[in-house]
This record gives C-alpha cells, sequence and structure tokens, in this order.
C-alpha cells in the first residue's frame, strides 16, 4: 500500500510517499480501506518535533479516516463492505495518512450516510473535541450562551453547530470576512477579534469554547460559575487552579477515540444540523503542500487528503 511516511522531524518536506506492508486486522479489528484522511493542526506539531507525541520518527501522521471495512477481525462490530470513519488509537498512531488503516472496531462508527468520505474525514478529531468539551464537558443546556474562539477554523465551524443543536446562544469570534459563513452556520453573533477587544466587549457568557492557549484573557466574558473549556491547556494544573481561583469552573480537553459520540454526530450530520466544510483537498502524495495549507492559520473548515 501507499503511506506518508517520515524518517526525520522537519518542514513538509520531511513527508514521502513510500510502499509499505499492509497491517492485518487483531480480534475486534477491522481492516478500513482510507478513501479521505483529514488534516489538522496537530499533525503538523507532531511532524515538527515542537510535539513530540509519537517519539522519534519514522512513522506515519494522521488521525482522521473515513473509508470501506475490507476485513474483519473475530468480533468486530463492522463487516466487509461497512463504510466507517472514526479517529483511532489517538494519542497514539494510527498511521492514517496510508491506503490502509487496522483499528479496533469500537473506536469507529458508520460513516453518515448523507455526506462523501472526504467529508466524513473532516469531522472526527474536530468534531469529537467540540462534542466532548462542550456536550460531555460542560452539560450544554438549551439557553445556554456559549463563546467560540477561532469560530471559522476546524474545531470552531463544527462547536458552532453543535452547540446550536444543542440549544445554545452562539457567540463567535472570527475575521469579519468569515460573518456570512458562520451565521450560514448558525452563530448568532459574530465578534470581528481584529475590530474590537473580544475579553471587553461579550458578557454574561455560560461556557466559553477556547484554542488560543491564552485561555485566562478570556474570564471577563463569563458569568459567575460560568466553564472555560480549554483545547490547549488541559494538561496545565496552574492554568485550572487560577481559574477556579476566580470563580469559574475549567474543563481541560484531550480528545480520545468515542464511537457513541462519533453516532450521535454522524445522527446530526444526518439530520441536516451539522455540516462539515472542506476548503481544499490534497492527494495523498501532496501531504506536504497540505501541511503547508494548514500551516497558514487561515483555513476555513478543513483540510482533507484524498486517497
Amino acid at each position: 500500500m501507499r503511506a506518508v511516511i517520515q524518517q526525520s522531524f522537519g518542514g513538509p518536506e520531511v513527508l514521502e510517499v513510500v510502499t509499505a506492508e499492509r497491517p492485518k486486522p487483531l480480534s475486534g479489528e477491522v481492516l478500513v480501506r482510507v478513501r479521505a484522511s483529514g488534516v489538522n493542526p496537530v499533525d503538523l506539531a507532531v511532524r515538527s518535533g515542537a510535539f513530540p507525541l509519537l517519539g522519534e520518527p519514522p512513522f506515519v501522521l494522521g488521525w482522521d479516516i473515513s473509508g470501506e471495512v475490507v476485513e474483519a477481525g473475530p468480533g468486530a462490530r463492522y463487516e466487509v463492505g461497512e463504510e466507517v470513519y472514526g479517529m483511532p488509537f489517538f494519542p497514539r498512531a494510527a498511521s492514517g495518512y496510508a491506503e490502509y488503516v487496522a483499528a479496533p472496531s469500537r473506536q469507529l462508527a458508520r460513516k453518515p450516510a448523507t455526506i462523501d468520505h472526504v467529508h466524513a474525514a473532516a469531522l472526527p478529531l474536530a468534531a469529537l473535541t467540540a462534542w466532548q468539551g462542550l456536550v460531555d464537558g460542560t452539560g450544554l443546556k438549551p439557553g445556554d450562551r456559549v463563546l467560540v474562539e477561532r469560530g471559522a477554523g476546524g474545531v470552531g465551524h463544527l462547536a458552532v453547530q453543535i452547540a446550536k443543536a444543542q440549544g445554545a446562544y452562539v457567540v463567535a469570534v472570527a475575521s469579519e470576512e468569515r460573518r456570512e459563513f458562520l451565521t450560514g452556520l448558525g452563530a448568532d453573533e459574530v465578534v470581528d477579534y481584529r475590530s474590537v477587544d473580544v475579553a471587553a466587549t461579550v458578557r454574561d457568557i455560560d461556557v466559553v469554547l477556547d484554542s488560543t492557549a491564552q485561555a485566562e484573557h478570556l474570564l471577563p466574558v463569563l458569568r459567575p460559575g460560568g466553564t472555560l473549556v480549554s483545547l490547549l491547556e488541559h494538561g496545565a494544573p496552574e492554568v485550572a487552579e487560577r481559574v477556579r481561583a476566580a470563580g469559574y469552573r475549567f474543563k481541560g480537553v484531550s480528545v480520545e477515540p468515542d464511537y457513541a459520540a462519533l453516532e450521535a454526530i454522524a445522527a446530526l450530520v444526518d439530520a441536516g444540523r451539522l455540516k462539515p466544510f472542506v476548503q481544499h483537498t490534497f492527494d495523498l502524495a501532496d501531504a506536504g503542500k497540505a501541511h503547508e495549507a494548514v500551516a497558514t492559520g487561515h483555513v476555513q473548515g478543513k483540510i482533507v487528503l484524498t486517497v
């Protein structure tokens, strides 16, 4: 099979297509013929060595996959021919930038029926992050006021829709040119961070979903007892302590595989309440170019590799 491997840490140029051995599914696992693989910011951090999650190279990046089952080990939940999607093994290696991935069947879910593999591959890591932070992490309920930082990004544009599906009032933070995109996704307000000080402008928020690693600067927008959900400071106990000392709740999110949440996310998609947006696709052989696109920091929605 084709796979994208890196032999050393470095820039996008270290990613190279090689011929690798096709994995073999164990008991409870399935072999997925990958049709599309999502690209996430964490992939870039692991590739460069800034976040050495997988240890030293060589390794194959990638977690978000969508494809069809071509082989099923004993006891697996799916049969050959079924279409599945998911984010297996995270934070361990899933080797998703490849034509075939073997994964535990309970870390995958049936692909949403109403979208193609490209759009399904855009969902798992980002949608699970939003779901685990907002729904599982805060018990979000109708009428809650939610502020989503980087509202037009990979996690953000899905978080806006997931929060709306829970009945929340959603304030999205993004540049002015993203306003129409975000209101089209259901955002009740869009705050242009380039023209206003968000922390000095927005008030009475119940939940903040922050992905800036500067979570504390948004505390003024929260109501007393409100919740700060941090995607990048989940492992920083000193931040959590300061937030709680200020009278707020803190929830750190470290996303993990979750087939039940994937099933709930797929149901939202098929009900027309959640639409992943893919700005660009790249062939598997152009994984380096995909990383360059993500590195701009201005991707609307997601970047996906076609396999």
